[in-house]
């Protein structure tokens, strides 16, 4: 396997694990980016599209284009949400920071803890809340507002680096945060704060803020 790592390189990034990565992308589907390219397109020259991506994130030269922002009816009424597409090539260079994180941040998380987690999903949760309604006789649903719009980016960096000592992940995090939205009139939208909701590092930042922020919850609470 030696011969995957990034020799010569400042950041020791697998080029299997850029593979695996474009692999899970592909599984995922998605409609194409900023950049109009869709993953057929993308496949088309894989082995090139794939070694760019490694190569840059490797040298630390990789920049996140930006998000295109698509507006997407809320499930429940009331108005509209803005669901963030990375183009094809960003989803993969995501998906290698989510993979490393993942790894790293899963073991620690609450064991009610059920979005956007290998191996749980909302039926597990639903599970749990009805085992748990044979014992109480109340509920509290809570929603956090806006929170993938709103989340502080110094407190994600924040938590990332309190749980992986590598540099390019904390990196390429810190330029994801920062990559503007591209509207659906083309105009870019610089943003301060947030994590856009349907980027492929989002669910295990968001996962991993969260963690933190409700470290003191009583027991009990089921997050989804």
């Amino acid at each position: 396997m030696d011969e995957l790592k990034a020799q010569g390189k400042p950041f020791e990034i697998s080029k299997w694990e850029v593979w695996e990565s474009w692999r899970a992308v592909k599984a995922n589907k998605g409609a194409p980016g900023v950049d109009g390219q869709s993953i057929a397109d993308f496949e088309a020259d894989l082995q090139g599209n794939l070694y760019k991506i490694w190569n840059r994130m490797a040298s630390g030269t990789y920049f996140p284009p930006p998000v295109r922002a698509v507006e997407i009816p809320k499930q429940h009424g009331g108005g509209t949400r803005i669901l963030g597409i990375p183009t094809v090539a960003d989803r993969v260079a995501q998906t290698v920071v989510a993979r490393h994180l993942g790894i790293r941040v899963d073991p620690v998380l609450h064991e009610d803890s059920y979005g956007y987690r290998p191996g749980k999903s909302a039926l597990d949760a639903v599970e749990r809340c009805r085992q748990r309604c044979w014992k109480k006789d109340w509920v509290i649903d809570l929603d956090i507002q806006k929170f993938f719009d709103s989340v502080r980016w110094d407190l994600v960096v924040k938590v990332v680096d309190a749980h992986t000592d590598a540099v390019w992940v904390k990196l390429y995090v810190q330029r994801w945060l920062q990559a503007p939205l591209q509207l659906p009139d083309g105009t870019l939208q610089l943003r301060d704060r947030g994590t856009p909701q349907g980027s492929a590092v989002s669910p295990v930042l968001a996962n991993l803020f969260m963690h933190y922020a409700c470290t003191s919850r009583s027991p009990g609470v089921i997050s989804t």
